[in-house]
């Protein structure tokens, strides 16, 4: 619209002309909106409050007496409020970019006043308390021309060819030049380790692999030889288990032959041997009567007592039989002559005793042992026997 003025957003929007602005202000500072202005009466002008840089490189001597050359980096604007604006609008309106060029000139100023009261090791190793104080000693003198800084970088500090920073950076430098060897070298050692142990692993692996490899190599062989031996094994059980069987064949046999060996030999030779027993004892029963009959000196008592012993004797000799393995061939008969031969030698026997303590013989007697029987009558003093 014709006489409308707008500022822009980072614009101050300057009107002179008719009645002054705030504070006796020759103009007045219109931001933020619009405002009709007459024209020809009124004239208009803008000011920016964008943000402005200004970079200083000034060479600065310390305390020490050494030469820095400081590069540094100044963020300004002007102030938002009307009295900087004011004071901006009046100083810079017609040269905007006089204010980066005063701004500089302002900064060096400081830096090289603060610098003077510091050493090179609290400028190299303090920039930022460096920046601080610049910032605290310009500050009333940046507000008396409408500016306000934001910042202040130090960018760079250099000391020429003289090599006082170098030589202040040696003894760090050797030390992070120690870690950085230690730090190598403890890299290198791990490094080292990790590979032998890489090697040991792999090592360890074959082993293993080659354990593993002759052990079932082994195995094999073994199963083989057990195949191998499996065919011989067999007939060789075979063969004993026959062995066995013919050893058990034989033992039954020699067993067997044994029975018939005591059937044969043992029980005719115990048979016999029973019967000497029995001639024996028969001889020491007629030694005993003997000894009776002469100690009573009665013939008859001796008879008599023969008489009563001879079914006794009879009974022992047949005893002895007893266990004698006997063999009946002819039933019956057979069983009444061996029953007539038991009686026939207990007569033998008896006739034995009365010979051998002098008693004469009958003629019944001497029938009797040939196989008859009578009956007799004694005299003198003998006892017949019916």
């Amino acid at each position: 619209m014709f006489g409308y003025r707008v500022p822009a957003p980072d614009q101050a929007m300057l009107i002179s002309g008719g009645r002054r602005g705030q504070g006796g202000a020759p103009f007045r500072v219109v931001t933020g909106h619009g405002k009709f202005v007459l024209p020809v009466f009124r004239k208009v002008r803008f000011l920016t409050l964008a943000m402005c840089e200004a970079e200083v490189s000034e060479t600065c001597v310390t305390r020490q007496g050494i030469a820095l050359t400081v590069r540094a980096v100044i963020a300004f604007k002007v102030g938002n409020d009307t009295e900087s604006v004011v004071n901006a609008g009046q100083r810079f309106l017609s040269d905007q970019d006089q204010m980066s060029v005063l701004t500089g000139r302002i900064f060096a100023g400081h830096l090289r006043s603060i610098i003077g009261s510091m050493t090179v090791e609290e400028i190299v190793t303090e920039r930022q308390k460096l920046a601080t104080e610049v910032l605290e000693t310009s500050k009333t003198e940046m507000a008396k021309i409408g500016l306000i800084v934001d910042s202040l970088q130090i960018q760079s500090i250099d000391d020429g060819d003289t090599g006082y920073i170098s030589a202040m950076s040696a003894p760090h430098k050797a030390a992070i030049q120690r870690q950085a060897q230690i730090a190598q070298a403890q890299a290198t050692q791990a490094s080292a380790e990790a590979e032998q142990e890489a090697a040991r692993n792999q090592a360890e692996y074959s082993r293993q692999t080659a354990v593993v490899q002759a052990e079932y190599s082994a195995e094999v062989d073994r199963a083989k030889a057990r195949a191998a031996q499996a065919g011989p094994l067999a007939q060789a059980h075979a063969q004993q288990e026959v062995l066995a069987a013919q050893t058990e064949l034989a033992e039954r046999a020699a067993q067997l032959r044994q029975q018939e060996l005591v059937a044969e030999v043992v029980k005719p030779a115990e048979a016999e041997a029973e019967r000497i027993r029995l001639l024996a004892l028969a001889e020491a029963e007629r030694m005993k009567i003997q000894a009776e009959a002469a100690a009573s000196h009665d013939r008859v008592a001796l008879d008599r007592m023969l008489i009563d012993q001879l079914p006794q004797i009879v009974k022992e000799a047949s005893a002895g039989l007893a266990n004698a393995n006997v063999n009946v061939l002819n039933g019956t008969d057979g069983l009444g002559e061996i029953a007539a031969g038991l009686v026939g030698q207990g007569l033998t026997i008896l006739d034995s005793v009365r010979r051998n303590l002098g008693a004469p013989e009958s003629p019944e007697q001497s029938t009797d042992r040939n196989g008859t029987t009578g009956a007799g009558k004694g005299t003198n003093g003998r006892v017949e026997i019916e």
